[in-house]
């Protein structure tokens, strides 16, 4: 019996030398992220101010045309409006998600699901049967009374705010309902105790609680319409074309990696500063969640 367990303590230091420590543990991950990202993007940089002749004519043409700087103020645009109407219907929806039973919040969830695991080209094509001319809700306003022509919410940016409001609302809902369900409820019934109205509740209590899951939420729903394609494409047209449909434009129609790669680039760098800014004013521990 002694001889066993001499033979398994001597043996315990050498299993525990075996296991990989410090770099070793985050290399496969590092690897993964160099081969799939980092090379990627410095070959598409070099491509940028490399073709089709060296310097940075890409990024002078690309900034300094009255075109692309159109498509570009469409595509903040359109972003900053999907980021904004998510979170307006977004906190209501996470609030009541929070407070609701859970049996219905179960409900509520399933449905959110769903819609994110729905076909993105499919909930698009819905959303252009619905907003045509003769679709649904116009024939619902016309019926109400609320209008007395169709309106044009098709082949414009109206079309392309809505189609991908829809889409980006889960990913702001989700963030918000995690950091909500966090908060303690005694802090709210402290602050009516102590005389606070609702919307001083809400404001000066829930709000800046809420604000890292708000954040976090808001820029992933910011970045994601600056590079969204699909949905624009489609519900949007040539005429109010963004970011994303002028890339693919430069590198399937044109064969210009350069200039694909400068606006490429440019969005780049477009989410690292907003990531780096959000990082400065919440911090690496409130943006991730506690």
């Amino acid at each position: 019996m002694s001889t066993y367990i001499d033979v398994a303590d001597e043996a315990a230091p050498a299993c525990k030398t075996a296991r990989p420590t410090g770099f070793a543990q985050v290399a496969p991950a590092l690897a993964f992220v160099a081969v799939f990202f980092i090379f990627p993007v410095i070959a598409l940089l070099l491509r940028s101010v490399m073709e089709p002749a060296v310097g940075f004519g890409n990024y002078a043409e690309l900034l300094g045309s009255e075109t692309y700087l159109k498509i570009f103020a469409n595509t903040f645009i359109v972003s900053g409006l999907v980021t904004l109407i998510s979170l307006l219907i977004g906190f209501p929806v996470a609030w009541t998600l929070a407070i609701m039973p859970s049996r219905w919040a179960s409900v509520i969830f399933a449905i959110l699901l769903l819609s994110m695991w729905t076909n993105l080209l499919a909930r698009t094509y819905a959303w252009m049967v619905l907003l045509q001319r003769t679709g649904l809700i116009n024939k619902m306003l016309i019926g109400m009374g609320l209008i007395d022509k169709p309106l044009a919410l098709v082949n414009n940016l109206t079309g392309v705010t809505i189609g991908m409001t829809y889409i980006m609302l889960p990913f702001i809902i989700l963030p918000l309902y995690g950091v909500i369900r966090k908060i303690d409820p005694a802090v709210l019934q402290a602050a009516a105790l102590c005389g606070a109205s609702r919307l001083q509740c809400l404001t000066r209590v829930l709000l800046p609680l809420a604000a890292p899951g708000m954040m976090a939420g808001a820029l992933m729903v910011f970045v994601m319409s600056l590079g969204y394609y699909v949905t624009p494409s489609l519900l949007g047209g040539t005429a109010n074309m963004m970011l994303a449909e002028l890339i693919a434009q430069f590198v399937q129609s044109l064969v210009n990696w350069g200039m694909g790669g400068a606006a490429a680039f440019v969005l780049l760098v477009v989410t690292l500063t907003l990531y780096a800014v959000q990082l400065r004013l919440f911090g690496v521990q409130n943006t991730g969640g506690r």
